[in-house]
């Protein structure tokens, strides 16, 4: 498995994971990182299971995790039998053989960005009710928010990130796009910054450029309509 420097990286940041098995009636939880903009990291997990069924997946690039980035939807499998994984050979066997009986990997995403993934295992049969699965959905999202932010805290200490605006005017247009996208994304102001930095950073350009589109009205943070 891809390993990389982020702040907290690995068991000392398990109180990730720890959450989701606190307030769910599962046995144990995996989060990692990985998208089209970020490579692919462990984060946590909770126990060795957990580490095992992140590790099956990474190596041979397949399984659950992939699939729930890809749609960008939750993969629940309340009740595993051998059809369910049929269409992960090498990944699907191994599920069975750790005893996993019930799976569930919803993404981690804030706004159009894939952040990662965080994966929850029974070792009974069952399916997450509704009230858990709103749980899931609220710790998820704040999941994603504090990954995002330390990743973009870990490009810009290495000077990869977009460079730091000096200028008075830069600020003020900074300031002026950090109100827009908090109207048009409904978030509060630092979580609308970070939007903004998530943006320049995938797109590779200086947060001035980014927060001029949007002042100019060429970019819009609003979420599509249904």
């Amino acid at each position: 498995m891809a390993r990389h420097e982020v702040p907290g990286d690995g068991q000392p940041d398990r109180r990730l994971c720890m959450a989701f098995v606190r307030a769910l009636t599962i046995t144990g939880a995996a989060v990692s990182i990985g998208g089209t903009a970020f490579p692919g990291t462990s984060i946590c997990a909770s126990d060795a299971v957990a580490a095992r069924l992140e590790e099956l997946q990474f190596d041979p690039g397949e399984g659950p995790r992939w699939e729930a980035m890809r749609l960008r939807r939750p993969v629940l499998m309340a009740r595993l039998r051998h059809d369910d994984t049929t269409r992960w050979p090498v990944f699907g066997q191994s599920l069975l053989e750790l005893g996993v009986r019930a799976l569930f990997v919803f993404p981690l995403t804030v706004g159009a960005l894939d952040v990662g993934v965080v994966e929850l295992y029974r070792s009974t049969p069952g399916a997450l009710d509704p009230s858990e699965r709103l749980r899931v959905v609220g710790l998820a999202d704040q999941a994603a928010w504090e990954l995002l932010a330390r990743l973009l805290a870990v490009q810009d200490d290495r000077g990869i990130g977009a460079p730091v605006e000096h200028s008075f005017l830069s600020r003020r247009e900074i300031h002026q796009a950090t109100g827009m996208v908090l109207v048009q994304a409904g978030v509060g102001a630092t979580e609308a910054l970070l939007l903004l930095r998530a943006h320049a950073f995938v797109q590779g350009r200086p947060l001035r450029e980014i927060a001029a589109d949007v002042v100019a009205r060429r970019l819009d943070f609003s979420p599509p309509r249904p």
